[in-house]
């Protein structure tokens, strides 16, 4: 049957009551809005604004200055990061965090064994509150304020549902009564509705958005302030070595983003189900009756324990894919840092096959994961999609079967003025369809908290490995600070150089019946080490390979500790001891960053430094040439593939010539420099009056020295330490030439053995 609509002309307003004008005044400006250029106003106000607030764009030498600063210093410690960014400079301040943050936090953070499992229980819980400690440092912080907005906007989208499924119900009323103004009223409030109802659905995905970058931001500053600290802790050199947590790129990189993803989409997953389950449920059970609302929670019962029953252990899954995902990354960024020498050795068949076997593991963990959801989704989406339906047809059809007063009728005579037509086939439409879409909300926001105990799964996954690093960084005891000295000297007295081993606090955290037990010396290398060392008496350490030459220059630098109950004298900070290793490393930055490292260009600019004694120090260290040719001082390039190998050596002798230590410890740092260049940077180091602790197998070197270490190489340890150029070195040197000279005289009775050879091989060749 066609439903007419009345036509509309002015009289009918002046026959309405002053509330139904006012319902379809609004119905009418809301299309008119829509239709119009209403809506381009605040575009055209908003545009005006940004124009009238725009700054004016920097120059190139302002951008270039600021890419060379990278931040400013501020008195109170934090830092003003310098970002270029669409011709504007725009200023972000950093606050490092404080020591005491980390000793307040410290003990929120204690290990937990290898062998434990993610999964929701109470080691979940207290690992989840102490790294939301962590992003959310107070009620007031920017991420509260976030998560407040996120909660009001969640809790308004069901309002809105509610108010939607009524307008749904009254809107199909009006219809199936042929109420032409009652039905146009509904359409305008419908549209009125439509207006917050989408804007909080794209606040709802903003926020989440903001709260997982904020969270992720207040996470990487911390872990990043904790990782790379400075002496005495060291944690970002010792973490794998001491702490045996591997991979920590993957922790930091990706497994902060992945658990800041999953924690704000979980809280909108909980949240707002659970709230819409209340609500819902509330709303029901004024049409449902007593009845129908007891089968309305059976409902729920059963399918929690049904859900429960198949869900398999996602967060251990989850970990497993985390920690798989890390080996390969960790594969592919070898080859990447390695791939000259690889390249060398042909070695890319080699290397694929070691990443593929990695990718294998990965992608059949992945699939063994996607079989497994199979049966728990297939479960879910029968339980949430079929069972629910079928259960909310028969909630719907229990007022209308079981009520004691059934009937269906529809007002014979018309409505008497001001009165609504009596019929109830369409009051009973309007509870069906209101009831339908809250039911189907209902629906939906069961099957989202069901998928959210799977994602809470997965999150404790996340948040067992997040906790693994903070807790294995936190729980990383400082080094032995260096004991105090009246001079500055470079002291062992009675050390045991080795190798070290586990940290106690782990070996207690893995196995509780050694939580006695102390730390393990590890495999000696040298033995019950001595020698004092003051400025201007320069040492030279040698031996064969792999005997603890460098070993000894990680103990002095303070990067492993004294073993053996002995101690270590030495002077703090860069300025008392400078350590060159081999294996030159190249900054990020401009050419001048590679002389100053590892200070930054404000501290140069503090110092008071020049260009031009840096390129005296280039001239020193033969690198004159390096400005004109790479394009001057603030030319930023990748200068590990740029310099070549006996150059980037060289401009880590730059280094020592900028920062004019007391005492440098060269590693075997010009073995890729000719030995004249070598002789001259060695004769200006003593020049400055740096004294030197080299580590080398050439003699050639011993001539800049005043003391000779040797370690031996026969497995015990031992070690031997002579005054150069005093009697028993020349004794030494005595020998040597004697077994020289007795092999030199037995040059002419080799070569009569070479000539008769020759001619017996001649006489068989003929």
């Amino acid at each position: 049957m066609a439903i007419q609509l009345p036509k509309f002309h002015p009289a009918m307003l002046s026959s309405l009551d002053p509330k139904s004008r006012r319902s379809l005044l609004v119905a009418l400006f809301t299309l008119f809005l829509l239709r119009g250029r209403i809506a381009d106003i605040p575009k055209g106000l908003f545009a005006g604004l940004r124009s009238v607030a725009a700054r004016p764009e920097v120059s190139q030498e302002e951008l270039a200055q600021a890419l060379q600063q990278v931040y400013v210093d501020e008195p109170d410690g934090s830092k003003t990061l310098l970002v270029p960014f669409k011709g504007q400079i725009s200023k972000v301040t950093v606050k490092p965090t404080s020591a005491s943050t980390f000793a307040d936090n410290a003990k929120r953070f204690p290990l937990v064994p290898a062998s434990h499992k993610p999964s929701l229980d109470k080691t979940f819980l207290r690992q989840l509150f102490a790294i939301l400690r962590i992003a959310f440092p107070s009620w007031h912080s920017k991420e509260s304020l976030i998560l407040v907005s996120h909660s009001f906007f969640l809790v308004m989208r069901t309002v809105l549902s509610v108010a939607v499924a009524r307008l749904d119900g009254r809107i199909v009323r009006d219809l199936v009564s042929a109420d032409g103004f009652g039905f146009l009223k509904g359409i305008g409030l419908w549209f009125l509705l439509a207006i917050p109802s989408t804007y909080t659905n794209s606040m709802i995905r903003h926020l989440q958005a903001k709260l997982s970058l904020r969270m992720r931001t207040r996470l990487n500053r911390y872990t990043d302030d904790l990782y790379l600290s400075s002496s005495p802790d060291l944690r970002y050199y010792r973490v794998a070595l001491e702490g045996g947590l591997d991979d920590v790129d993957q922790y930091i990189t990706s497994d902060i983003s992945a658990f800041c993803d999953a924690l704000s989409g979980i809280y909108g997953n909980v949240l707002k189900p659970s709230l819409d389950l209340v609500l819902f449920t509330s709303q029901l059970s004024r049409s449902l009756g007593i009845r129908g609302t007891g089968m309305l929670f059976l409902n729920y019962y059963i399918t929690a324990k049904i859900l429960r029953a198949v869900t398999p252990a996602f967060g251990r899954l989850a970990a497993v894919e985390a920690r798989l995902e890390g080996e390969y990354r960790a594969g592919m960024g070898r080859v990447g840092r390695e791939s000259e020498e690889v390249a060398f050795y042909g070695g890319g068949l080699r290397e694929r096959s070691i990443l593929w076997r990695a990718y294998l593991r990965l992608i059949k963990h992945v699939n063994s994961i996607y079989k497994i959801r199979i049966a728990y989704e297939w479960t879910e989406d029968f339980v949430i999609k079929y069972l629910w339906s079928a259960a909310g047809y028969c909630l719907i059809s229990i007022p209308v079967f079981f009520t004691r007063r059934r009937h269906v009728g529809i007002q014979a005579q018309g409505p008497k003025p001001n009165e609504r037509v009596d019929n109830e086939v369409a009051n009973r439409t309007e509870t069906y369809i209101s009831s339908r879409r809250l039911l189907l909300s209902l629906a939906d926001a069961g099957g989202r908290l069901m998928y959210a105990y799977k994602d809470l799964l997965e999150l404790a996954g996340l948040t067992t490995r997040l906790y693994t690093l903070l807790s294995t960084l936190h729980n990383l005891p400082p080094l032995p600070l260096p004991a105090p000295s009246a001079k500055d000297v470079v002291a062992l007295r009675n050390v045991d150089v080795g190798i070290p081993t586990t940290a106690a606090a782990f070996v207690a955290a893995d196995d509780a019946s050694e939580s006695g037990s102390s730390k393990g010396s590890g495999t000696v290398l040298v033995k019950g080490l001595s020698f004092e060392l003051e400025q201007g008496e320069h040492l030279m350490i040698t031996g064969s390979n792999g005997v603890g030459k460098t070993a000894i220059a990680r103990v002095l630098a303070g990067l492993w500790a004294a073993q053996g109950g002995g101690e270590v004298s030495r002077p703090w900070g860069k300025s008392g001891v400078f350590v060159v290793p081999q294996r030159a490393y190249m900054v990020t930055g401009t050419l001048l960053d590679q002389i100053i490292y590892p200070d930054t260009y404000p501290q140069f600019a503090a110092s008071g430094k020049t260009h031009k004694e840096l390129m005296e120090i280039l001239t020193a260290v033969n690198l004159a040439y390096l400005p004109a040719r790479e394009g001057g001082w603030t030319t930023r390039k990748e200068w590990r593939d740029v310099l070549s190998g006996g150059e980037k050596q060289r401009m880590g002798m730059a280094r020592v010539f900028y920062h004019m230590p007391k005492f440098a410890i060269l590693d075997e740092c010009t073995s890729a420099v000719s030995s004249d260049v070598e002789g001259r940077m060695y004769e200006h180091a003593k020049s400055l009056g740096i004294t030197l602790i080299t580590i080398s197998l050439r003699p050639a070197l011993m001539r800049y020295h005043t003391q000779l270490l040797t370690v031996a190489g026969d497995g015990t340890g031992r070690w031997t330490l002579k005054r150069i150029g005093t009697a028993e070195e020349r004794m030494d040197l005595d020998r040597e030439i004697v077994s020289l000279e007795n092999r030199l005289a037995e040059v002419q009775q080799w070569e009569g053995r070479l000539r008769e050879l020759e001619r017996l091989l001649s006489a068989q060749e003929a």
